[in-house]
């Protein structure tokens, strides 16, 4: 019989969201499952890691199943860092994060806890996946994206990935009988307009709210944009070289001689 594959689950909505909840329902039927995701909220932590501050892991059991959880005091990314060198036995065949509350498409990316905690199981050399839906409200339908969930997991674990590289994947929040599939796609060029809304505290304290608004800059039909407007699953492979490959000539031609 062949040996279950070793699946390493984070998130950034913490523990107790309910996206952490159905990835694990799901990848309970695909192999071994290990949690180790933050106590609280990490929204929009980026790559943030805890170097000034101590971190806490505690072993909990949260709903049924036979996944073996753990709750930490750190952002996403601390919670691959532990996960792979204190907490599994063995490196994970695969880490899946999410299932986000909220788009984690184009630009977003960036800033995204979901992805943060992607790339740095992919920094590990550990095949690895960020799931997010386009719904933030905490109490999402997340049924509809569980099939997609599923096999987009088992082909990388099937296939693999290359070096350097992990899955951004956007679900719609669509029915399921409205969703048309599953389309590879590149990041859309798009980003936030972003304002500050200033107020006063009772005090007499200026303080300020960021708002705005997100913008799509890219009108071709093959980026990860379209394809939720069209009602697809997007997946992007994403690298975390950030090396601008085609401006290293140009660079070489400028006089940083005198």
């Amino acid at each position: 019989m062949s040996k279950r594959p070793l699946i390493l689950v984070i998130n950034d909505d913490g523990i107790t969201a309910p996206g952490i909840r159905t990835l694990v329902e799901v990848m309970n039927t695909i192999g071994d499952v290990v949690v180790v995701a933050p106590d609280s909220p990490q929204s929009g932590m980026g790559h943030a890691i805890t170097i000034n501050s101590t971190l806490f892991v505690e072993k909990v059991k949260l709903d049924q199943g036979p996944q073996v959880e753990y709750s930490c005091s750190g952002t996403p990314a601390d919670c691959v860092k532990l996960a792979v060198k204190q907490i599994l036995g063995r490196r994970p065949d695969l880490c899946v994060s999410g299932i986000n509350h909220g788009s984690n498409s184009s630009i977003n990316v960036i800033y995204s806890g979901t992805m943060s905690a992607a790339i740095e199981a992919g920094i590990e050399g550990i095949p690895a996946i960020g799931f997010s839906l386009l719904d933030y409200n905490w109490n999402a339908d997340f049924s509809a994206t569980k099939p997609y969930v599923k096999t987009i997991a088992e082909n990388v674990l099937k296939e693999g990935l290359p070096n350097g590289v992990v899955l951004n994947v956007n679900l719609p929040n669509l029915p399921k009988k409205d969703i048309k599939g599953i389309k590879v796609c590149r990041q859309a060029r798009a980003n936030w307009e972003e304002e500050f809304d200033k107020r006063k505290n009772p005090q007499g304290r200026d303080y300020f709210w960021l708002t705005g608004k997100f913008v799509n800059l890219d009108k071709g039909e093959d980026t990860d944009e379209w394809a939720l407007e069209n009602g697809y699953v997007s997946v992007v492979p994403v690298q975390f070289d950030l090396t601008a490959h085609h401006c290293i000539q140009n660079l070489n031609t400028w006089n940083f001689h005198d």
